[in-house]
């Protein structure tokens, strides 16, 4: 069976290791980096506690045992299902089974100017961009022409207050509080705000009332300001305008507020649901599809626990990979009879705000807690995730040195060219 896999997020990768060395199998893997990004821990990149390479690892290294598996760098243009064919800008190439784990993209809900002026964060590229404005920023702050300039380089909003906005603005308070006024003395660090905005009741609808009760004040603690109930209604890189009237002068506008399906080219336009994503059945078959399946965030899957389909989350792509991983080894050794649906079983939910800050809940049984325990138990469940013993290594040496230091070393102003760094 020659099984194509287009993406290597947590589903595609995940699927590729288990069909791995799998007799009767060829596996090819295609993706649009040579890397496996580790995107919970993004918002660290970008606010320079970690380095691109401690969460990104190469993807031809994973499969340098595997036999049966090849990896294409390439962009997916098309499918054409009708001729068990998919389209790229390398070249064309057939398969026998099709995987999509294309995963998610920044959601801006239509709004084509914040798509221009706003900060996304979903790769690791975005990460760099976001670290390289954050200090371009400040620097620009020291040479500021007159006070509203000043203030608007002092302020920051986040917009989106789940896991990511919350764990991004609580690196980014931690920052004004410990770091920054020793990088830059000249500047009043007092003056500097961090706005979270959030349009529903609560940060963390996602989680607990405990957990969103308890974050919001970590958040507060730290000095963020939470607008619960608020969307950001404009921004044009200047001025951001807010359902409730207000408008802030700022010149970063962080984006984390909802994410929507990366979906090819030749997928039925019928089956594409809302948050734009692909329905799949209960074993992650593609609704109207004989031999091509979604899994991931990419996948829409309703079943009766999740009557409104799972959440976005690696674990959830995870054990989908799994699922099909052993449904396609049953189909390819004539087992078709043997095919498993797929039900997640939740094992548990967490988010760190800052220091010593985090949040965990767990279902069964129904526990929630806070603060240090959770924090640990946050670091320790993202190092376990985290590819490579060398990458594990750096990370956890980082986190340690930030821990006992209350800095960290890789504020780096790396420019895109050789124009750039001249201008």
């Amino acid at each position: 069976m020659r099984v194509i896999i287009i993406g290597c997020g947590f589903a595609g990768l995940k699927l590729a290791k288990m069909l791995s060395n799998k007799k009767d199998l060829e596996i090819l893997l295609i993706d649009k980096n040579n890397y496996h990004q580790f995107q919970p821990l993004f918002y660290q990149v970008a606010t320079a506690g970690l380095d691109a390479s401690n969460i990104s690892f190469p993807i031809r290294k994973i499969f340098q045992k595997a036999k049966n598996v090849r990896f294409r760098l390439a962009v997916v243009n098309e499918i054409k299902q009708a001729e068990n064919k998919i389209v790229t800008n390398i070249g064309e190439f057939e398969y026998d089974t099709l995987v999509i784990a294309t995963g998610a993209t920044t959601n801006f809900f239509g709004k084509e100017i914040l798509e221009e002026t706003a900060f996304p964060m979903k790769s690791t590229s975005e990460a760099l961009t976001l670290r390289n404005h954050i200090i371009d920023n400040f620097e620009d702050a020291l040479q500021a022409k007159n006070e509203e300039e000043l203030a608007a380089r002092m302020t920051f909003i986040i917009v989106g207050g789940g896991p990511t906005g919350v764990e991004l603005s609580g690196a980014i308070a931690e920052m004004r509080n410990t770091i920054l006024p020793k990088d830059y003395p000249e500047l009043d660090f007092s003056k500097m705000k961090i706005l979270l905005v959030e349009g529903s009741p609560q940060t963390l609808a996602v989680m607990s009332d405990k957990s969103s009760e308890q974050s919001q004040k970590y958040l507060e603690k730290l000095g963020v300001q939470v607008k619960v109930n608020t969307v950001v209604k404009d921004y044009d890189g200047t001025t951001a305008t807010l359902s409730t009237g207000e408008t802030i002068e700022t010149k970063t506008l962080l984006w984390m507020d909802g994410v929507k399906g990366n979906v090819p080219v030749g997928i039925d336009a019928l089956h594409i649901v809302r948050g734009n994503r692909i329905q799949v059945d209960r074993c992650n078959k593609v609704i109207g599809a004989e031999n091509i399946y979604a899994v991931g965030d990419i996948g829409y899957m309703e079943t009766p626990n999740y009557p409104h389909g799972h959440p976005q989350l690696a674990n959830v792509a995870i054990n989908q990979a799994k699922n099909l991983a052993k449904n396609l080894v049953h189909q390819v050794n004539g087992n078709k009879h043997l095919q498993a649906e797929f039900e997640y079983h939740d094992k548990g939910a967490m988010a760190t705000v800052g220091r010593n800050l985090a949040v965990v809940d767990i279902p069964k049984p129904k526990i929630h807690f806070g603060g240090f325990l959770a924090w640990l138990v946050w670091m320790f469940l993202h190092l376990m995730l985290i590819l490579g013993v060398k990458n594990k290594a750096q990370i956890f040496i980082n986190w340690m040195y930030k821990y006992f230091t209350y800095d960290q070393n890789l504020r780096l102003l790396i420019r895109n060219s050789y124009r750039e760094d001249k201008a």
